[in-house]
């Protein structure tokens, strides 16, 4: 009987594991498509801005949206899950302050394309702001979509249109699932502790830690020579102001 149960239980956590292992290849595969639709979002209106570029960020948010609306369901019913251990648990916690942080920066990109549309419009490419950026951002965008290439025609205005108001009734669609996502599952941001930089880039990460460390962390014995500096420099100072007031007053005298 013991033997069973320990079996049970041995598998529960395998599952388990195995649920929190699927949930963080969502979250890591979410956050690199939202950085790459960061990366296009920026272009628009600029010299590498055009009907190849707003196709890009077409494909690119739907990609974005397929992961976020898996992220949503597999994190909802992992943490609504009143049997699940403490530790996937806090894991599951981490996981929905990453998944909705990068929900909101995606919001907020597509904002801000959809504002640029508005500006800078493909049928007056004249107006477009010579930023001085050359090259193509198709490579950017066949990363989070894993296609070798995006070319496209020249789009029509009414396609263009067409995409601002596809894009306008996106940014509801997103702006109503952070809505529901903060009403399913309570989980305070401030309440969950950073265990490492999981989901960011290792060598930039490193490089910026070394960084931190090698500015806030001293040696000790640097630190004593620093304070019998101080001390010695206090004292010298307090001697030459001695001096100073001795040969005062015998002048004065």
């Amino acid at each position: 009987m013991t033997l069973s149960n320990n079996k049970v239980a041995n598998d529960d956590n395998a599952s388990s594991s195995k649920a929190v292992e699927e949930a963080k290849a969502l979250v890591d595969a979410l956050n690199k498509v939202v950085a790459c639709y960061r990366h296009l979002a920026a272009c628009v209106g600029g010299c590498t801005d055009g009907a190849n570029l707003r196709d890009e960020l077409r494909r690119t948010r739907e990609r974005a949206q397929e992961l976020a609306l898996a992220n949503r369901q597999r994190l909802t019913t992992s943490l609504r899950d009143k049997s699940l251990p403490t530790e996937e648990r806090l894991e599951m916690e981490l996981l929905w302050v990453a998944f909705s942080s990068s929900l909101e920066l995606f919001h907020a990109d597509m904002c801000k394309v959809f504002d640029m549309g508005h500006s800078f419009s493909l049928s007056k490419a004249s107006a477009f702001v010579q930023t001085g950026i050359q090259g193509e951002t198709t490579e950017v965008a066949a990363r989070a979509l894993s296609l070798p290439d995006l070319n496209r025609d020249e789009t029509p205005a009414s396609v263009e249109r067409l995409e601002q108001t596809d894009l306008e009734v996106e940014i509801a669609r997103v702006d109503q699932m952070i809505e529901e996502m903060e009403q399913k599952v309570s989980v305070l941001r401030w309440t969950v502790e950073a265990r490492g930089p999981q989901y960011a880039d290792p060598a930039s990460t490193d490089s910026a830690s070394l960084a931190l460390l090698s500015g806030n962390e001293e040696d000790p014995s640097r630190c004593c020579d620093r304070s019998q500096m101080f001390v010695t420099l206090l004292l010298c100072g307090v001697a030459a102001v001695a001096v100073a007031l001795s040969v005062c007053v015998v002048y004065l005298a």
